[in-house]
């Protein structure tokens, strides 16, 4: 009796590429076509937007954390570091995108807005690392980042450019961008990331010195009639730069792999989370802000979180008031902040008490809340 053969095992489905897949398989004819094209040549805001990688984020952050340390440790401020960036423009011209794959850190640290790179052996050092990834890598070296490991500001990061941040880009500009090579620059604010429990980097390019953007428009776009607001957020170089939308890209494989270790684990993570060990010395400098502020009061409750509300002394108050009070008007918004930070803590706090140990601590301390608004509540047991 004969037997039929087993079938033949069905072909696996190829699965479908997720759009962060699109980043690993480079269309190098298309990259190559854009490069000779050079239309960031013609068009000083040619380019919209960044694409960063899982592993170019985190290496400029944990640089720029390293340097933060190094520089307490050693019993003064942090220090800003620097880095090379690694990366192409997108295939897809449309889309008006730089994309970067990976971050190169430099041994290079400075004080306050002065990280440079022009030490010879920190030039011999990436003369040599520029030979390596153009041995090892399909990518360029395209663009460059440093650290503004200033004090945390309750109401906007430290990403801007300094004068000496702008001269640098402007260099590197017009010795790459020629040669098909569109440079970037990206700043990170390591000690706001950390206060914040969220990356705070930005992606800037420099204006060519022929171009005239519009009039009290800010790097962001927004248009800013207030010179102390614009140099404050963005430097005194305000209107010679700007800023690109940034986006973050993961392959499929990568997604696939953080989503088991945020089932598996990231409740852990949560759950043991506890009060910022910075909360005090964040209080101290708002104390130390109220003691140099002027003693009137703002006639307005501190915004939440320094987001949304009126002006500080709202539209009728005379420019001189509104300067003289600005320095009180912060304070109040970096007390709240740091207070709304706190609620939060304590809300964590409960929700730890009601899973781990019982839900009656938890029971009175929403009883409590509830009777405070006039709601009524089912009685703790």
């Amino acid at each position: 009796m004969e037997v039929d053969p087993p079938p033949a095992p069905a072909p696996e489905a190829t699965p479908a590429a997720l759009p962060g897949d699109s980043f690993y398989a480079v269309d190098e004819t298309a990259v190559d076509a854009q490069r000779q094209a050079k239309p960031w040549t013609q068009d000083a805001t040619y380019f919209k937007r960044v694409a960063v990688s899982p592993a170019a984020s985190t290496k400029m952050l944990a640089h720029a954390q390293r340097g933060c340390e190094a520089g307490v440790k050693a019993g003064g401020k942090p220090l800003e570091v620097m880095g090379l960036l690694l990366g192409y423009p997108d295939a897809d011209a449309s889309k008006r995108r730089l994309v970067v794959t990976d971050a190169l850190p430099l041994p290079v640290t400075g004080f306050e807005t002065s990280v440079v790179a022009d030490d010879d052996n920190v030039v011999n050092y990436m003369i040599a690392l520029s030979d390596l990834v153009e041995k090892t890598r399909k990518e360029r070296l395209m663009g460059w980042y440093h650290s503004h490991p200033f004090d945390v500001d309750e109401d906007h990061d430290n990403c801007f450019f300094s004068s000496t941040d702008l001269s640098t880009q402007l260099s590197w500009q017009n010795a790459e961008d020629p040669q098909g090579n569109p440079f970037l620059a990206i700043v990170l604010d390591p000690l706001r990331s950390a206060a914040k429990n969220s990356a705070a980097l930005a992606a800037f390019r420099a204006y060519p010195p022929a171009y005239t953007p519009p009039a009290n428009q800010c790097p962001d776009g927004e248009i800013c009639a207030d010179d102390a607001r614009r140099v404050e957020v963005w430097g005194s170089c305000w209107h010679r730069y700007y800023q690109l939308d940034l986006e973050y890209f993961m392959s499929g494989q990568a997604r696939a792999i953080v989503d088991v270790l945020n089932r598996s684990h990231l409740w852990a993570k949560t759950l043991s989370e506890s009060h910022r060990e910075d909360t005090t010395d964040r209080v101290a400098k708002i104390a130390d802000k109220l003691a140099r502020a002027p003693g009137a009061q703002p006639p307005r409750a501190p915004r939440l979180g320094g987001y949304g509300g009126l002006d500080a002394l709202g539209s009728g108050a005379a420019p001189s008031a509104r300067a003289d009070q600005a320095p009180l008007s912060k304070a109040a918004d970096a007390a709240a902040g740091v207070a709304t930070e706190a609620l939060h803590g304590q809300l964590s706090q409960l929700t730890k008490r009601h899973l781990l140990c019982g839900c009656s601590g938890f029971q009175r301390a929403v009883h409590s809340y509830l009777a405070r608004k006039g709601q009524v509540a089912k009685p703790c047991a």
